[in-house]
């Protein structure tokens, strides 16, 4: 039997727990993105002292912002994006992803703070620690999302009694709502919780599965986004109960359609990942477009000295190093490099201003997001170094391992390179 926990309007519902004269009025959380990384003034950043795959690890002064200039520009337009609305807001057509400007367009009276990066990453880490006490097997799967194992813990006739209590505990000790599903497969129990919404708990008996699905639209299942949608309607199929009747077509899409026909069917068999080590590590930002590639080059460089001081703190040696390009009117260029060096950060820099010149092939187009990832990642190196550069990559990493301690003491801007500024 498994479980899945979801927040409710989560950034909205956790600014709302210190200001309760915010309940009841149609708010939204809007972000704009932390550019001050790009400053060649030194801004004020810190170390979250959170641990975990969905918190930040830098955060700047600047995201502590708040105030409605956090939202106008240098040129006194209104910028940003809305990340959670209350479900009052809602009703006024004010969606996630939804400019702040459009959104105060269709409501008035929409007051849209700025977010507390902080505040959500202490709340998110200390409900896992508050399930894991409550629940033997915990999985967190988004900074609000959480699946949770019951097998051999809870008799299915109490989960529901269970799952109940456990809501209100958690909006007793944390003040946040949230709703629950509860099935035996693990992606039905997370379709059961957009049910279960607002502050519900929808529980799916196994002999209820087949007319619970029957009429849902595909687009409501987790994971199928629109071209999946748009594929699956050109074979006739818009309901998670005619999927089941199509089990042929699926098998014929190889594992990716074989997995996604089991887990609409409740028969997946997927168990609970309580799996905590670091997949990737990775620093990305969007900005108003920039056409100069000496520009461009120098925020790669930048985002090259934040990702390696992470790798650093968390003490990996990253064998992959990704770079995803997006220019002005939607081109995307992506593409990595894999490693079998002593990870330090003027290879990191090298290799992604190496990669950057292969991967630029709009040169003529503005750039309006830059992301690395570094993948791949060990604790100690297991593949055989490359001997050639071994000797110089053990002086860098002495380096820049001490250079890395001044910023863990002093800051991340303590100690920039020339070609940053």
């Amino acid at each position: 039997m498994k479980l899945h926990i979801d927040i409710d309007c989560f950034f909205v519902s956790a600014q709302r727990i210190n200001n309760p004269q915010l309940e009841g009025k149609p708010i939204a959380v809007g972000g704009r993105s932390n550019l001050s990384i790009f400053d060649k003034q030194n801004s004020l950043k810190y170390l979250s002292n959170i641990g975990g795959a969905f918190t930040s690890a830098i955060l700047t002064q600047k995201e502590q912002y708040k105030g409605d200039d956090f939202f106008i520009d240098q040129d006194g337009r209104k910028r940003g994006i809305i990340t959670t609305s209350s479900y009052e807001a809602r009703k006024y057509g004010v969606k996630t992803a939804m400019s702040v400007d459009e959104a105060t367009r269709l409501c008035p009276e929409l007051l849209v703070l700025a977010p507390n990066y902080p505040l959500y990453h202490k709340l998110s880490y200390e409900l896992k620690v508050y399930l894991q006490s409550k629940i033997p097997s915990i999985e967190q799967f988004s900074i609000d999302e959480f699946f949770g194992d019951l097998s051999g813990w809870i008799e299915e006739k109490d989960v529901e009694k269970f799952a109940s209590s456990l809501q209100n505990d958690i909006k007793k000790l944390f003040k946040i709502p949230v709703s629950i599903g509860v099935a035996h497969s693990k992606w039905i129990a997370k379709l059961a919780t957009e049910f279960a919404k607002p502050y519900g708990v929808k529980y799916i008996p196994k002999e209820q599965l087949e007319s619970f699905i029957e009429n849902i639209p595909i687009s409501k299942f987790p994971g199928v986004g629109k071209k999946y949608e748009e594929k699956l309607r050109g074979y006739g199929i818009q309901t998670l109960g005619e999927v089941k009747k199509n089990k042929e077509l699926f098998y014929r899409w190889h594992e990716p359609g074989r997995k996604l026909y089991h887990r609409i069917c409740g028969d997946d068999g997927e168990g609970i990942s309580v799996q905590t080590k670091r997949k990737s590590l990775g620093v990305g930002r969007s900005f108003d477009p920039v056409f100069c590639r000496d520009e461009i080059k120098r925020r790669i460089v930048i985002l090259c000295r934040h990702l390696s001081f992470l790798a650093y703190k968390e003490g990996y040696n990253p064998l992959k190093f990704s770079l995803n390009i997006k220019y002005q009117y939607g081109e995307k260029s992506k593409g990595f490099v894999n490693s079998n060096r002593i990870f330090h950060e003027n290879y990191l820099k090298n290799s992604m201003l190496k990669l950057f010149n292969t991967l630029d092939k709009h040169p003529s187009h503005a750039i309006v997001q830059l992301q690395i990832t570094l993948s791949d990642l060990q604790e100690q190196c297991h593949k055989t170094f490359d001997l050639f550069h071994f000797e110089n990559d053990q002086k860098q990493k002495m380096l820049m391992d001490s250079l890395h301690k001044l910023r863990q003491k002093y800051g991340v801007d303590i100690l920039k390179t020339g070609n940053e500024l």
